[in-house]
């Protein structure tokens, strides 16, 4: 019945803020008053009429590389975070190498990373995955470091090994924040995949929208942006719905 009602709730906010987001858009057409900048019916007209025949097959190859890329750096940025958390003297090491790394502006990479790895799906993809394997880690050794040190010691009192500090202290304690860190990766990954998509390719959002704004079709720039909104909507709802199925408690 609470998830229910939660979804409910959801819904009815999703619903709320398109309601606004219309409103404010109309409300910039009115102003603007320029062919930049249509009004949101002939988007979403240009949107719909175009959605089978043109924006499908970009969507669908677009939702393969974030969705790739997402469950990449998940699991390697969540696997090392756990690592680097739980044992200082990893950390130690590892930490002056995440803080050079971390702040280095990786989407320049990727006219190095199209030369090596060439201009196919896998240069792509390991860009994505390696600008938000880096939010995924950070926030997971912080959430074990952060792990209280006495709770520890009392399960290690009572026999507990290494693997089941995992398995019931270090990654029950850190799923909220990878949860956390995954929604803050989500909009970094969607901003990514659409620099990536504007480089030698002739598939995905990104080439959909570039391609439509030197042909100056406006209204089917915004019917891309569109789609690209639906798709990371649909990401977020879908990890508020595994976060209520992994971690219930954080819903009590």
């Amino acid at each position: 019945m609470k998830l229910e009602k939660a979804k409910f709730k959801k819904v009815l906010e999703i619903g709320g803020g398109l309601i606004f987001l219309l409103l404010f858009w109309t409300l910039l057409f009115l102003i603007i008053n320029k062919p930049v900048l249509p009004p949101p019916w002939e988007a979403l007209e240009t949107f719909f009429k175009t959605f089978t025949s043109l924006l499908l097959p970009h969507l669908l190859q677009s939702t393969f590389r974030v969705l790739v890329s997402l469950v990449v750096a998940l699991f390697l940025g969540a696997l090392s975070g756990l690592v680097i958390g739980r044992w200082s003297k990893i950390d130690d090491y590892a930490s002056p190498l995440i803080y050079l790394t971390y702040p280095i502006p990786k989407i320049a990479l990727l006219p190095v990373l199209m030369g090596i790895m060439g201009i196919g799906e896998a240069s792509k993809i390991f860009l994505i995955s390696l600008i938000i394997f880096f939010q995924i880690m950070v926030t997971t050794r912080d959430a074990v470091r952060g792990v209280n040190r006495q709770i520890v010691s009392s399960v290690v009192s009572l026999g507990a090994s290494e693997k089941d500090l995992f398995q019931h202290v270090f990654i029950p304690a850190s799923l909220p924040k990878i949860f956390t860190s995954l929604r803050i990766s989500l909009g970094t990954a969607m901003a990514v995949l659409f620099l990536t998509e504007t480089f030698a390719t002739v598939r995905g959002i990104g080439y959909f929208i570039l391609d439509a704004s030197m042909r100056g079709r406006y209204q089917e720039v915004f019917a891309g942006i569109i789609a690209m909104s639906l798709l990371g909507l649909a990401l977020f709802v879908a990890v508020d719905l595994l976060e209520r199925k992994v971690c219930p408690w954080q819903y009590i």
